[in-house]
């Protein structure tokens, strides 16, 4: 199933998963205003700020938190995990293979099985705008190798390493800084906040 008609499917997915699992980080949606004779409004969204954004040290969305927290769940399970190319479980593990489970085991989304193909998913996130659950891109060894991981948080990103297996690392690493080709958002804009915590 392409991965656009599969979006609705998936942000019902991923707040069942946020809902199941606790993920939602103990904050509690406000409730929508109500007024007699018509629907619930959603609430304004927060004034934009005059200041340029910084990166990575501004406060993170709920939503944000959220599905870091999911991630972050899920990766304990992979930690540690051998590089094994064409690999796609914990017994060996490439990186195209890793993002594509932890995204099928967080959050229930269906992602392309390689690098190239996941390349082409979503929509393109600017580096300094990274959120968690945003698929970063490498290319390493002159540009003979393309490498797959997810943003976390402040600079954090999940992926398998060739010579260490699934680890996390920064993208403020040497390393990471040279490679680095860009980032896709995947998961569906505000998905995790579809959900309100009784």
């Amino acid at each position: 199933m392409p991965l656009n008609r599969s979006l609705p499917l998936t942000a019902l997915g991923l707040a069942a998963c946020l809902a199941l699992s606790g993920c939602a980080g103990g904050r509690k949606a406000a409730p929508a205003p109500v007024v007699a004779g018509r629907a619930p409004q959603a609430a304004p969204p927060p004034a934009a700020s005059a200041e340029a954004p910084r990166r990575r040290a501004r406060p993170a969305p709920a939503h944000e938190d959220a599905v870091e927290q999911c991630l972050r769940r899920e990766l304990e399970t992979w930690l540690g995990a051998p590089y094994r190319f064409g690999g796609n479980d914990r017994s060996g593990v490439d990186c195209s293979g890793f993002v594509k489970r932890l995204y099928a085991d967080a959050f229930g989304l269906a992602l392309p099985r390689t690098t190239a193909e996941q390349l082409g998913a979503g929509e393109p996130a600017p580096e300094e705008a990274l959120q968690a659950g945003d698929l970063v891109f490498f290319y390493l060894n002159n540009g003979k190798t393309r490498h797959v991981g997810v943003y976390l948080s402040e600079g954090a990103f999940a992926h398998a390493s060739t010579s260490k297996g699934v680890v996390i690392s920064q993208l403020a690493q040497d390393y990471w800084r040279r490679g680095y080709h860009g980032a896709r958002r995947v998961l569906p804009p505000g998905a995790p906040l579809a959900f309100a915590e009784e």
